[in-house]
């Protein structure tokens, strides 16, 4: 009798050691790897720090970097990083070199999986105010920064030259520059050209003197010019708005984007999994708080998972809590739908012809 009571004390001493563990448990500790200090990427690291991590049960620490394929390499190596923002083009580049025989970019690439699009980034080509050049057709064989080597504007800016003009920038006419660096550059005279990705409104141009605003200007995508056509083989058509920048511009600029992704890796251990899935519940659960009181970009951000290109793969388990979660939104919205429209189409024996023709009664 005595061996059973000890047996069930040290099994009960075990169950609450075990619960005493669990409650008192720190949460997990993740992080974001997301680009420079003044861009868009690292905004939307804080927002989703501040308001989707907490709601999955852990800490997401934002950290700067040069831009995407910095993260690319960090979000495959980096110990405790979880998340990444990731362009496009940057994503697409890697999957191009690996099935070309890259082994190190296949290594790279491969295990990662998306999470879902974001926004798409806008395409910067600025100039000195008293430049000559007009249009993206112009830069070809001048001297441009296209930004940090590991940056997604390295990336872009190099694959659009090279579209464009069906050949790569001649190497001595490339400088790579932080934003920062390549707009001081331009207006020195050092270079003709800047590249900058970036999404709309950015702090870089809006924390600007408004003097050295006054020093530079973006050149315009032309619809119409060969370049443009063969540019858009991988980038879209949009614009920059005056109201994106009112002490700056007088008029919207038509320029090319890149879109951004957010992106994880094909994790497997059963705690990551559980607070990635978490993290999926309290993405959809705090959408509305995202493009309420987040950057302004979220207000383009579309809660949805569209097909992928051949090559791209969703991160399974986020990728069913999200679909899960979107139905339920969905059926939501389409409940208030109906409930609306039947408040606003009740009978009436009073409805005039116009009414009637209107929908309006029934």
């Amino acid at each position: 009798m005595k061996r059973h009571l000890t047996g069930w004390l040290a099994l009960l001493l075990t169950i609450l050691c075990l619960w005493t563990a669990s409650v008192w448990a720190e949460p997990a500790h993740y992080k974001i790897v997301t680009g420079p200090e003044r861009g868009t990427y690292i905004q939307f690291g804080q927002d989703l720090s501040k308001w989707v991590a907490p709601a999955a049960g852990f800490d997401l620490d934002v950290m700067a970097s040069k831009g995407s394929a910095e993260n690319v390499q960090r979000m495959r190596y980096e110990s405790g990083v979880k998340l990444a923002l990731v362009q496009s083009d940057v994503y697409q580049a890697y999957l191009d070199m690996a099935n070309s025989g890259n082994a190190d970019a296949g290594t790279a690439i491969r295990p990662l999986r998306l999470i879902m699009p974001l926004y798409d980034e806008e395409i910067n080509v600025v100039v000195r105010a008293d430049s000559p050049l007009k249009t993206f057709a112009d830069i070809k064989d001048k001297s441009i920064s296209v930004g940090l080597i590991g940056s997604g504007t390295a990336q872009s800016a190099t694959t659009l030259y090279r579209l464009m003009f069906g050949q790569p920038i001649p190497e001595q006419n490339v400088q790579h520059l932080s934003n920062e660096d390549a707009i001081a550059a331009l207006i020195v005279k050092k270079v003709d050209v800047a590249i900058i990705v970036v999404g709309q409104p950015a702090k870089l141009f809006n924390d600007m003197n408004p003097d050295l605003q006054q020093q530079i200007r973006l050149l315009k995508v032309d619809p119409a010019a060969p370049e443009t056509a063969r540019a858009k083989q991988v980038y879209f058509p949009a614009t920059i708005r005056a109201g994106s920048y009112p002490s700056w511009l007088k008029e919207d600029v038509p320029t090319l984007t890149v879109k951004a992704f957010l992106v994880t890796y094909d994790y497997g251990l059963r705690d990551t999994v559980g607070n990635l899935n978490r993290f999926a519940d309290a993405l959809c659960t705090n959408f509305d708080n995202l493009q309420e009181h987040g950057h302004p970009k979220w207000k383009q951000v579309k809660l949805e998972l569209p097909t992928l290109v051949r090559g791209w793969k969703y991160y399974p388990p986020v990728e069913k809590r999200l679909r899960a979660c979107l139905a339920t939104r969905n059926a939501a919205a389409a409940t208030t739908t109906t409930t609306a429209a039947q408040t606003a189409q009740k009978p009436r024996s009073n409805c005039s012809s116009q009414e009637r023709l209107l929908l309006l009664c029934r």
